[in-house]
């Protein structure tokens, strides 16, 4: 069994090169019973969710074809990207959110793709293909950031980001810190809804502090919300369609809204690492992740909305999965360098204004 290591364990560690896939010399080479290795090691930093899922239909199977030995490194978005900064990491490929991605490509952290050796990227949504520009890696997945609520505790159906300044959220709201990925996408929603077509900052923030009253908890984890939101401490607020099978396990009728001024693109990027020595290998697993057949298997195990546009899911397969282009390409997107550049301030107003 592939070894995962955590990103406090790791830091720990004086190599962060572990023996990878656990299985024998046979399996890794592909051979019967020679002293050979594997003929190459390639490191992966990745969150470490669905494991089982990733080492069956994702780790293993690029393994046995491409004749390597999976080695990988688990951790927060946070935790990893500081150690690509630190220089105490030995990653090939890196999985992050955009919002985290966009600080490596700033700080020059990653190569410059090769699109040429990543074919499937001509298959997948037009969103996905270059979100952070064209030098850098493509989303190998797209949600999207609505809201969901209980209909049972909210005496309105809700269709709009103007919905949670309704007294149906009286007392009964929850959204998601701004320090959370999704924390700068309810500041630009915040912002549509006092009436701007372009970002404005002040009046987001008035908008955000009129909300505030009715908030029972900003919350900065998924799992926060999902409590509550099953105690009914809440009757709902923003938060990734991934998530609602959760909620919809607690709460049979709980809905998920896309927002009619339209719901957010929650990205996440596959990138590969500065100075890495296996970056042609990078990009085949690259090319590999946004396969049609890895990307339909993500999908229908309900692990990651598929950004293929060749992947087909029936209505149930669908059902709590970002998929389509009707959906997929109507999602507002943020522009991350920006973001980036206003975090600090926009965090320091945050804690003044907001979270009292």
């Amino acid at each position: 069994m592939k070894k995962w290591v955590s990103g406090l364990a790791a830091v720990a560690m004086t190599s962060v090169l572990l023996a990878g896939c656990g299985s024998s010399t046979d399996d890794a080479t592909g051979g019967s019973g020679s002293e050979g290795t594997a003929a190459n090691k390639l490191v992966i930093s990745t969150w470490g969710f669905s494991e089982d899922f990733f080492n069956e239909e994702v780790f293993g199977p690029f393994e046995k074809e491409h004749n390597v030995d999976i080695v990988l490194e688990v951790g927060n978005n946070a935790e990893r990207l500081n150690k690509i900064r630190q220089g105490t990491s030995n990653v090939d490929v890196i999985y992050l959110s955009d919002y985290y991605a966009q600080q490596g490509i700033d700080e020059g952290l990653f190569e410059k793709i090769d699109r040429s050796k990543i074919p499937n990227i001509n298959d997948i949504y037009d969103i996905a293909k270059a979100p952070l520009g064209e030098d850098y890696g493509p989303a190998y997945t797209v949600g999207q950031l609505g809201i969901a609520y209980n209909p049972d505790l909210v005496s309105k159906e809700v269709t709009s980001w103007s919905d949670l300044w309704d007294p149906a959220f009286e007392n009964n709201l929850t959204i998601p810190n701004i320090t959370a990925t999704a924390g700068p996408m309810v500041v630009d929603a915040a912002s549509r809804v006092a009436g701007n077509d372009t970002f404005n900052e002040d009046a987001a923030f008035t908008k955000l502090k009129e909300l505030s009253g009715n908030v029972v908890k900003f919350y900065s984890q998924t799992s926060e919300f999902v409590n509550m939101f099953s105690q009914e401490e809440i009757a709902g607020g923003p938060i990734m369609e991934m998530y609602f099978k959760d909620l919809k396990a607690a709460v049979p009728n709980a809905k998920f809204v896309a927002p009619s001024e339209g719901a957010y693109a929650v990205m996440n990027t596959i990138n590969v690492v500065k100075g890495s020595k296996n970056k042609e290998l990078a990009e085949e697993f690259i090319n590999w992740q946004l396969s049609q057949d890895v990307q339909a298997k993500s999908a229908k195990a309900k692990v990651d909305s598929p950004v293929n546009t060749k992947v087909e899911l029936t209505a149930e397969e669908a059902e709590g999965v970002t998929y389509g282009a009707d959906v997929v390409e109507k999602l507002n997107k943020l522009d991350m360098e920006f973001v980036n550049q206003q975090a600090k301030a926009w965090t320091d107003r945050w804690n003044r204004e907001i979270a009292q």
